[in-house]
């Protein structure tokens, strides 16, 4: 049986979470520990060096990879009571993710690739389609759904990745680097179309990062350190 918390609870919570890789006789604590809790509608950027335990800590939310020890509680379920199926159904109806290099298609237009997580979740190709529009124009690429992506920009390519992130209304974003692969001028219009979508629809974004533009008086700041929470707090 899955085990279901109170859904009027946190969106997400961790408790006691603790991932270990082992490679021969190396052994990596990767999270150590980790309590956490995130509501509706938070904006958390986590913050953190290369090998703090970023990614692995979306990777525990997103249902990706498995814990070690601890629980991870999600829109009320714990994702340990979840088998493959179970999973690969909970993240295409729960969870979006944007990554650092897009993870586009290639052979895809923008429209068509937003349209893939709607098809996979049984919508008609006409429903399909009207969705994906209304998503590109949301992210501001209404003039641009029928180019591939390589006769986009980098950030034209990373605004199609979110639109693909919102195809089936997720409740959770989770983004890992979202800004690492644009420039300047284009990571700063990024960050401005997830804190439009987080203020203005209620979204709820999780993103690991470097770039500490990210950073609002809105965000809920989590800096990781060797796999532990050094500080949570709102700015």
């Amino acid at each position: 049986m899955v085990e279901i918390e109170d859904r009027n609870g946190p969106l997400v919570r961790l408790e006691g979470v603790t991932k270990v890789y082992n490679s021969g006789e190396t052994s990596v604590r990767a999270l150590d520990h980790v309590n956490l809790e995130i509501g509706k509608g938070d904006f958390v950027v986590i913050l953190g060096p290369s090998g703090s335990g970023k990614t692995t800590l979306l990777n525990m939310i997103g249902g990706i990879d498995r814990p070690t020890e601890g629980k991870v509680f999600v829109v009320g379920s714990n994702l340990l009571g979840l088998n493959e199926t179970q999973l690969a159904y909970f993240r295409r109806k729960n969870i979006g993710y944007v990554f650092q290099f897009f993870n586009l298609i290639p052979i895809l237009t923008s429209i068509e690739n937003v349209m893939v997580p709607l098809s996979l979740a049984g919508a008609s190709t006409k429903e399909a389609k009207e969705t994906a529009t209304d998503l590109l124009n949301t992210v501001g690429l209404g003039k641009r759904l029928n180019h591939f992506p390589s006769q986009l920009s980098g950030g034209e390519q990373q605004r199609v990745a979110i639109a693909r992130a919102l195809a089936n209304n997720p409740q959770i974003v989770l983004c890992d680097e979202p800004t690492g692969n644009i420039d300047t001028k284009t990571g700063l219009e990024i960050i401005a179309v997830m804190r439009e979508l987080n203020m203005e629809k209620g979204l709820t974004f999780i993103i690991a990062t470097h770039d500490q533009r990210m950073i609002s008086k809105e965000a809920r700041v989590l800096h990781l350190v060797d796999g532990k929470i050094e500080k949570y707090k709102r700015t």
